[in-house]
């Protein structure tokens, strides 16, 4: 790299990458007059953010799954089995990495947004209304992210096998 291009300030609009590259050159050569604090402050926000809507989005996945062993109880197979599995693995890792994520797992809201945004897929994929479904998660957080934990068949009118 040339002294000019070194020199040359990649602004963060242009483009982020180069911009982030930039940044952590200038950190490391210890030039702190040079950096774009207020961007690096959005950037360090945003990896918690980000960090969150992994973890929301996982969940999601989960309950899902959930919802679909619960209320399809003879369409159960190695498939969904595998997925719930795997989400609750990828969600323990996840709180092994950042434990400060565990916060997100006792705020009844979160646990509700997530529930909310599993009910339009599980009404997709078992081709029913969302309305079909309890309006509250039925299972408890440590419930969810238990191994052992599989809910039982959903018996009565409220069974979805025959979608």
């Amino acid at each position: 790299m040339d002294e000019g291009s070194r020199n040359r300030s990649t602004g963060y609009d242009e483009d982020v990458v180069a911009w982030a590259t930039e940044q952590a050159r200038l950190i490391r050569a210890r030039a702190f007059d040079r950096l774009d604090i207020e961007h690096i402050a959005d950037e360090i926000e945003d990896v918690g953010r980000s960090e969150r809507r992994e973890l929301a989005s996982r969940m999601a996945v989960l309950l899902v799954h959930l919802i679909k062993w619960q209320f399809q109880p003879a369409r159960r197979g190695a498939s969904g089995r595998a997925t719930i599995t795997h989400q609750r693995q990828r969600i323990a890792l996840a709180l092994d990495e950042t434990p400060s994520l565990k916060v997100a797992l006792r705020e009844p809201r979160w646990l509700q947004a997530a529930w909310l945004d599993s009910l339009g897929q599980a009404a997709r994929e078992t081709r029913r209304s969302a309305a079909r479904f309890p309006d509250n998660c039925p299972w408890t957080t440590e419930q969810i992210l238990d191994a052992d934990f599989w809910p039982s068949a959903q018996t009565g009118p409220e069974t979805l096998n025959d979608a």
